[in-house]
């Protein structure tokens, strides 16, 4: 297996754990073997150290320095347009996706059921046509 996405200076991670959770942030140095000093300017996200385990490594990166200040990063970032970009992915989609699915009452969870019904229930009836025919 070849690896892609590396642990370094410029690259646009997920947070995947504590109260950042869900938004991008930018590798701004490495600390130790297990921690890494991230900045996320346009997402909301401080300046502070974070532990590998609760990041995900993304396919963008943008050129900074090391140790590179806020203000360079937004620049970089915004003019890489990173979060168009993230959001075009299916990743971010089924992100979205899920979220979406979590925050629907039971109502709404009803809702799509019964329409699910009825989507494969026409599906069913044309397949069973289809093999009537044969």
């Amino acid at each position: 297996m070849v690896f892609r996405r590396f642990v370094e200076v410029g690259r646009i991670v997920l947070i995947n754990q504590g109260p950042d959770a869900g938004k991008l942030a930018v590798i701004v140095d490495c600390i130790d073997a297990a921690r890494v000093l991230v900045d996320g300017p346009c997402s909301g996200v401080g300046r502070k150290p974070l532990n590998y385990k609760h990041l995900s490594l993304t396919d963008f990166k943008i050129d900074i320095i090391y140790g590179q200040r806020t203000a360079g990063i937004r620049k970089a970032y915004e003019a890489a347009d990173i979060n168009g970009a993230w959001e075009k992915t299916a990743w971010a989609k089924k992100l979205a996706q899920r979220k979406k699915r979590a925050s629907l009452t039971d109502f709404e969870r009803f809702v799509v059921k019964v329409n699910k019904q009825k989507r494969n229930r026409a599906i069913n009836k044309e397949v069973n046509i289809l093999k009537k025919k044969k």
